[in-house]
């Protein structure tokens, strides 16, 4: 094979190889949005589990976290988050993204990579990177 026909079949696939700016958005992790709707005075949130899932995050955590933050009661119905009150979209987003920030993304390297662990012996929460290794601790009672 010749120098000049390595160069064209060089040339030929890097036209097939797909750069990451041809995928749209470059970043990896992106906060998923609510879902939901209302049914009279309450706010059925339809993705709950689906997010805490894509989040890597127990439900349980998520949802103490949510109620607490909204200031509001609200229980599990099958595969959807019941809240108690009328609850804009807007408002329950800011408090997803505020989770992501304090409970899923690494302080050091910003990947959402991490694992939520528990220390038993001295009642403390941490964020363990398994990207990077990093561990921080964040408040362990919601």
């Amino acid at each position: 094979m010749e120098n000049s026909d390595y160069e064209r079949l060089l040339e030929e696939a890097y036209k097939k190889i797909k750069r990451p700016e041809d995928f749209g958005s470059s970043e990896r992790f992106e906060i998923p949005k609510i879902e939901g709707h209302f049914e009279g005075k309450k706010t059925i949130l339809t993705n709950f589990y689906q997010i805490a899932s894509y989040l890597q995050r127990d439900p349980g955590h998520f949802q103490k976290f949510l109620l607490k933050e909204l200031a509001v009661s609200g229980q599990k119905e099958g595969e959807r988050l019941v809240l108690n009150m009328k609850v804009p979209s807007a408002k329950i987003n800011q408090k997803i993204e505020q989770y992501v920030r304090e409970f899923v993304l690494c302080k050091e390297c910003g990947k959402p990579d991490t694992e939520l662990v528990k220390d038993k012996e001295h009642r403390l929460a941490f964020i363990h990177c398994l990207a990077c290794g990093a561990k921080h601790s964040v408040r362990g009672k919601i």
